[in-house]
């Protein structure tokens, strides 16, 4: 068999796992290496290469890498509170910044009981015990479900055409994780765990610094935020992809959709009367990582204003680049456009300020082909009932309104802030459940392939990172566009453009990890998706203009 290792080819004559292939490079990275992609699919360590193809390892400073990290790290977790604390049943509910917030049932979370915990989990990581991925077929899963009192794994048993169920083993301790686990315990020393409201927070290193503990981000308003949700969700009885599929079976899903849009509205209402009711707000700020629903939510909100008498009026801070000449390079000479300094600030404070004392604007137009702002006499004067809408990705940023006083600024984050858990141990990332979105829009309105999405995805995040991840706590509200039912609403455009992504392409691996997750929903007809839904946005067919 050949091999492809980077910039070499590796003649192998006998089956042989990456891990002994590939040997003295695992033990000479400076980092952790914690699993490999070959022939661009995600595996274990363990993986035994049985024909040609190319290997390449993943270590913690890749954002798979350390997504690797937390699952095992979670699996661990998992291992250690059984073995403490049998009769008992925990659950690994949301992601806070590099933490996973995680509670157990009908249990105050004691400090005594995090210590107890931890010093457990540290002594299965100083094991480094093997994790083992096991194959059973159905029969014998069905064996195994009917014999012992666990749901582990079991929404792969309730496929009906998947004949076979994987399993991790560590010892005497079994688990199912959708997506890759480390070889061995010994792969994740570095976490721990902090009491926070009636749970914990399990926290690890990012992995930007993946060798030491980050410090605590208090971010409460996003707390509070996702808290919300899942606590209605959990009255609902609607928080496991198991339950939405139920109700999916059952035919009683619109009931849940009707409630789930019926929130929106009630919160959106409600920002819209907390704005009408201070009037020295003028102007309306909006910021959201990509594919949150900024743009629905915004005319949302708009007709809400309305029926408070109040006139929004948008402005786009497109209009205020800077002259291309002036735009900012990143370190590779390309140009910049998401740094904050590409917009001319002191020509959109000028007109910001004009526009709240009365006075009459003229609007730029910027030409994206030739780079520059024309004037073509669009003017604009704001009447005492209006108010103006911004949306962008540094409108959370003071710099962007340094000259307009706070009292006149009301800020809006919006995000979709999954709180849908596949089961106890498994949960399901925000940032996935946007990237599924925008993988449905690029097609549908755009005429982008996954492929195209999946590819510039990094690019994405690494300005949300950069421009709006930083500034989520000035907002006056944080609004969550998250639908518990969105995702099995989405699979059925998703998934065949996910499907058109050939093995042989680097998209592969990230194409099958996300396929290996919408697998699982039960599809929901995008026709009982009520027209002004946000996520209207991304299949199409509702009430607003995009």
């Amino acid at each position: 068999m050949k091999i492809q290792y980077k910039d070499k080819t590796l003649q192998v004559d006998k089956e042989i796992s990456i891990k002994e292939l590939l040997k003295e490079q695992i033990a000479q990275s400076k980092y952790e290496i914690v699993a490999a992609t070959f022939n661009n699919e995600y595996v274990n360590l363990e993986y035994i290469i049985k024909k040609d193809g190319e290997i390449k390892l993943i270590d913690v400073t890749s954002k798979a890498g350390m997504r690797i990290y937390r699952s095992t790290l979670i699996y661990i977790l998992g291992m250690a509170f059984e073995r403490i604390f049998p009769n008992n049943k925990i659950t690994v509910n949301y992601q806070l910044t590099n933490s996973m917030f995680c509670d157990i049932d009908n249990t105050e979370v004691t400090e005594d009981m995090l210590t107890i915990l931890s010093v457990e989990m540290r002594k299965i990581i100083k094991k480094d015990m093997p994790i083992k991925q096991i194959v059973m077929t159905r029969e014998e899963a069905k064996k195994m479900y009917n014999e012992t009192d666990t749901s582990k794994g079991r929404l792969q048993y309730d496929l009906k055409d998947n004949n076979e169920i994987y399993m991790y083993y560590c010892e005497d301790y079994y688990n199912y994780c959708y997506s890759t686990l480390a070889d061995t315990t010994g792969k994740v020393k570095i976490f721990e765990l902090v009491k926070y409201q009636n749970g914990f927070l399990m926290r690890y290193p990012a992995s930007s610094n993946p060798e030491q503990m980050p410090k605590i981000v208090h971010t409460k308003k996003l707390e509070w935020a996702i808290d919300e949700y899942d606590d209605i969700h959990k009255i609902l009885n609607v928080n496991t992809v198991y339950k939405l599929n139920k109700l999916v079976e059952e035919n009683k899903i619109k009931d849940i959709i009707m409630l789930d849009e019926a929130l929106h509205e009630k919160k959106i209402a409600n920002i819209a009367d907390e704005i009408s009711k201070d009037r020295n707000v003028k102007m309306i700020l909006i910021a959201g990582p990509s594919s949150s629903g900024k743009t629905t939510f915004a005319q949302r909100l708009g007709l809400q204003l309305r029926i408070n008498k109040i006139k929004p009026v948008t402005i786009s801070v497109d209009n205020y680049f800077v002259e291309r000449v002036d735009t900012p390079k990143d370190k590779d000479g390309n140009y910049n456009f998401e740094c904050i300094e590409a917009i001319d600030l002191e020509l959109f404070n000028n007109h910001l300020t004009k526009l709240l004392n009365g006075e009459e604007i003229e609007m730029p137009e910027f030409d994206f082909h030739v780079g520059t702002k024309r004037y073509n006499g669009k003017k604009m004067k704001l009447e005492k009932d209006e108010v103006l809408v911004i949306e962008g990705i540094h409108c959370l940023n003071d710099r962007l309104t340094n000259s307009i006083p706070k009292d006149n600024k009301y800020k809006i984050y919006i995000s979709a802030l999954t709180v849908l858990n596949m089961d106890r141990y498994n949960r399901i990332s925000s940032t996935d459940t946007r990237l599924v979105r925008r993988i449905v829009r690029d097609y549908q309105f755009r005429g982008y392939s996954a492929k195209h999405t999946l590819n510039t995805w990094h690019m994405v995040n690494k300005g949300e990172e950069e421009n709006i991840f930083p500034y989520q706590e000035n907002a006056n509200i944080i609004f969550n566009t998250s639908l518990i039912y969105e995702l099995g609403a989405l699979k059925k455009i998703a998934m065949p453009l996910l499907e058109e992504i050939k093995p042989e392409e680097p998209e592969y691996a990230e194409a099958r990890r996300i396929i290996n997750m919408l697998k699982y929903f039960r599809e929901i007809p995008s026709e009982v998706i009520p027209a002004n839904s946000l996520l209207k946005e991304f299949v199409g067919g509702g009430s607003f203009e995009y």
